[in-house]
């Protein structure tokens, strides 16, 4: 193998505690606005956020600012809040182990262009060579050429690649769909359906996968 491509929302990094601080002020301007109590703002805003899952908007905080008129900027919300974006313990090690076996690595988002700000703001953009996010390509995974466009950039074919995402239907499906090896990350013991090439638990695993030194 080559490359080695990653997610990043549950895979690398979580940012569970952002969105858990800025819910509350979502609820608070919507029932302002919309004149309702805060739990039937969090029930309007919930239904259209889980109403869209896996959709082109869904990756896209600002769009359901927009959508609710909010004049919230998640942008704005990651530079504030960056301190709540909670690296997983296994992936420094994990990267610094790959980069200095000689592996290409890359990372592939349905998220849009901020996906590289909250890298930045973490200390992990550095670890890529190449961040490809929906915005880039005008897609999300599992579509085949948001893949590709990475794997091109980086100067491998898909058989020598790795994925590793916490998505069966996004990451594990996709990289599947075009060849590609499919590390499924499963950190909270789902059921995989015998999907993903391999699963692993946590990053450290990825030693095993890759047959230990490159």
């Amino acid at each position: 193998m080559e490359a080695v491509l990653f997610d990043i929302d549950g895979t690398i990094l979580t940012e569970k505690p952002l969105v858990m601080l800025f819910l509350p002020q979502v609820y608070d301007k919507l029932s302002k606005k919309m004149g309702i109590s805060k739990d039937e703002a969090r029930e309007r805003f919930l239904a259209e956020v889980l109403g869209r899952r896996d959709t082109y908007d869904w990756h896209d905080w600002n769009f359901f600012f927009r959508l609710f008129d909010l004049g919230l900027k998640y942008e704005e919300l990651l530079e504030r809040y960056f301190h709540k974006l909670v690296i997983y313990p296994d992936t420094v090690p994990t990267l610094e182990w790959l980069r200095e076996a000689g592996y290409k690595l890359g990372v592939v988002t349905s998220g849009p262009s901020y996906q590289r700000l909250k890298l930045k703001l973490v200390g992990l953009l550095e670890y890529f060579d190449v961040v490809v996010t929906r915005d880039d390509i005008g897609t999300i995974k599992p579509e085949p050429k948001i893949f590709l466009h990475a794997l091109e950039k980086l100067g491998v074919e898909p058989k020598e690649a790795v994925m590793v995402g916490d998505s069966l239907s996004q990451d594990v499906y996709g990289a599947k769909n075009i060849g590609m090896t499919a590390v499924w990350i499963n950190r909270n013991g789902d059921r995989g359906y015998n999907m993903p090439d391999y699963e692993i638990r946590t990053l450290y695993e990825l030693r095993k996968v890759l047959g230990g030194e490159k």
